[in-house]
């Protein structure tokens, strides 16, 4: 098959995602493996060689005796025609061997555009699409990821969902299946086994019958199946696997760079934000071990910038020392030390200073909303003043280029908090004006505003989403009101939004769409040059499905929820009261200063955040 694919790369764009053979891509003896598994990344090489979720879990399955881990991406339009053209069956980089002859099939999702992509990478690797049409114990397909929190809208096409930090469940899930191998069992058999295995979710095993109103009117077990399926999670991040020797990639990807986890979990409480209730408990690294992964990392990869990365980078208590001693191991070889998603709150000018001594990057702040107000509603905990502060900050220590990230659409919202954006781009002006250190460049503000989408395990799950109209209503509005030349106002499309928040908030009755979409070509949905709205409408209408269903009708608070058979570890009482204080414009404090009995620090061994 290798000399197949050879002669086909000629006829595509940047045939170095298809072919592997990279420096670190781990390679075993076939005849000496117990189970094969083909990692799945539901987009191109690009973006997944730059997921550091998946470059983990590739490393511990691959740290398994008689396991074979190889990576899978979705293939570009022109090679997709290529492949199809030419009858050559999805492969895996490492060996060049069809997926479909894999033991196992696993992805890992973390963005719910993906869907489409995840049916065409099966249909292409000639592998049933339907769970039940797979009736043998070969191939098993499974997934993982963030959007496994609400797995319903998948449910008919996995066998299995791995919820939650997967660096210990995947081992245990990979036994169970060698075991399995050895007894022999069937198919079921296996799946009932390993519905056993905390954090493991067998959607086969539960039974959603619905009202004649469409909504859920019960979710039914199987006997000897978990009623509630919590998620997993890693204490010690110290001891766990890290992958300072990681794959380095032969072509350009989105984040060519090492990446240095800082911690997991937040301890904000942004009600909007469905990774910082789904990482939760907090736990942190220390700087030493995070000093060693960061050398080890970059010895052996040869990069010139690091990322500091975490959902709140300047939350990392340990911040000022692990800088200081990243920065004696950098700056002398004059390689990049970047540290994203930090906050208006806790941004200081000694740390500022710290970041520009190798390269002075763009700042990059995410207000959500303009007014008060409604930055209280939903629990930003950021002021105007915290944010115009930092702001002068920054352009007395020569930044002269910030942006600023908001969505409209969010509860509560009214039509001054949309103007407000505006105001608050007025008044950073009005501050560079008066702090600047260097005005001989002039101020940009790249200022963006997404598309309000209500998330699952979030105090918003059970909110509408504002109909497409309303949404281009308020863009309009905004764009009326920014005066200033120096403002570059982008913002996201409604159509794909709106069909992120069905899949993100759908049932099992969105499989349908799924596969009605599939045939009418839909793939790769989050590349402009491949999104279809009109194929999305049209897979609703042949589904007999109302997508205003999942987004503006909203969920009932009495009403079962899809994805209520899983359990993040934060209860749905703080949901309901972090929703109460929202329409209250009530602030919860930040898990450092006051802890707000979430329930997350049950998950943990020791019952605590390391906050």
């Amino acid at each position: 098959m290798t000399d197949q694919i050879h002669r086909i790369l000629q006829h595509v764009q940047k045939p170095a995602r298809y072919v592997g053979g990279e420096y670190n891509q781990i390679v075993k003896p076939r005849q000496e493996q117990d189970v094969r598994v083909a990692f799945c990344f539901p987009d191109t090489y690009e973006i997944g060689m730059s997921n550091i979720g998946m470059r983990i879990l590739y490393g511990v399955m691959n740290g398994m005796d008689g396991v074979w881990c190889e990576r899978v991406f979705a293939p570009w339009g022109d090679m997709e025609e290529q492949m199809r053209s030419h009858a050559l069956p999805l492969w895996a980089l490492e060996s060049h061997d069809p997926v479909k002859d894999f033991d196992m099939i696993a992805f890992t999702i973390g963005y719910e555009m993906c869907y489409s992509n995840i049916l065409n990478m099966l249909d292409l690797a000639g592998v049933p699409l339907l769970s039940s049409e797979r009736t043998e114990l070969q191939p098993i397909v499974f997934g993982g990821g963030i959007c496994t929190v609400n797995p319903e809208p998948l449910a008919d096409f996995f066998d299995f969902f791995s919820l939650g930090e997967g660096e210990e469940s995947t081992v245990e899930i990979l036994n169970c299946y060698r075991n399995a191998k050895k007894q022999g069992l069937d198919k079921q058999a296996f799946l009932r086994e390993l519905s056993h295995v905390p954090g493991v979710y067998v959607p086969s095993l539960y039974t959603h019958t619905y009202h004649s109103d469409g909504t859920i009117a019960a979710i039914t077990p199987a006997e000897g199946a978990p009623a509630l399926v919590q998620k997993r999670i890693v204490d010690d991040l110290d001891h766990a696997y890290y992958p300072t020797k990681g794959i380095v990639p032969s072509t350009e990807i989105v984040h060519d760079r090492s990446n240095l986890e800082l911690f997991r979990g937040c301890i904000r409480g942004c009600r909007f934000c469905q990774a910082g209730f789904c990482y939760r408990p907090i736990r942190s690294k220390s700087p030493e071990v995070l000093v060693r992964q960061a050398m080890e990392s970059l010895e052996d990869s040869g990069n010139s910038e690091i990322t500091l990365a975490s959902l709140s980078t300047s939350d990392y208590r340990g911040l000022p020392e692990l800088t200081d001693r990243l920065l004696d191991y950098c700056e002398p070889r004059k390689i990049n030390l970047s540290l994203p998603s930090l906050r208006a709150d806790n941004f200081s000018r000694e740390l500022m200073l710290k970041v520009q001594k190798v390269r002075k990057s763009g700042l990059t702040f995410a207000p959500e909303a303009g007014t008060q107000r409604l930055r209280d509603a939903i629990n930003k905990n950021v002021t105007e003043e915290e944010i115009l502060s930092t702001c002068a900050t920054a352009f007395s220590g020569g930044w002269n280029n910030v942006k600023l990230y908001f969505m409209l659409g969010l509860p509560t919202e009214t039509d001054e908090d949309v103007i407000g954006i505006a105001r608050l781009a007025e008044k950073i002006h009005h501050v560079w004006r008066e702090t600047a250190s260097n005005r001989k460049r002039g101020l940009s503000i790249n200022l963006a505003t997404a598309y309000f989408v209500p998330k699952p395990f979030t105090p918003f799950q059970w909110e509408a989403q504002i109909t497409p109209q309303e949404y281009l209503r308020r863009v309009h509005l905004l764009q009326e009101n920014l005066h200033l030349k120096c403002v570059d106002y982008r913002y996201h499309e409604s159509n794909l939004s709106e069909l992120e928040a069905v899949m993100a908030r759908g049932d099992r009755r969105i499989g349908k769409v799924l596969l009605e979409a599939h045939r009418l070509g839909c793939r790769l949905d989050g590349w402009d040059e491949y999104f279809r709205y009109d194929l999305w409408q049209e897979a609703f209408r042949r589904a007999d499905v109302d997508p205003a269903f999942y987004t503006t009708r909203g969920f009932a608070d009495d009403e079962i929820l899809p994805w209520q058979t899983i359990g993040v570890g934060v209860s749905i009482g703080f949901f309901r009261r972090e929703r109460e204080k929202a329409y209250r414009n009530e602030t919860t404090p930040d898990c450092r200063t006051q802890c707000s009995a979430c329930g997350a620090k049950c998950l943990s061994a020791g019952g605590v955040c390391d906050v």
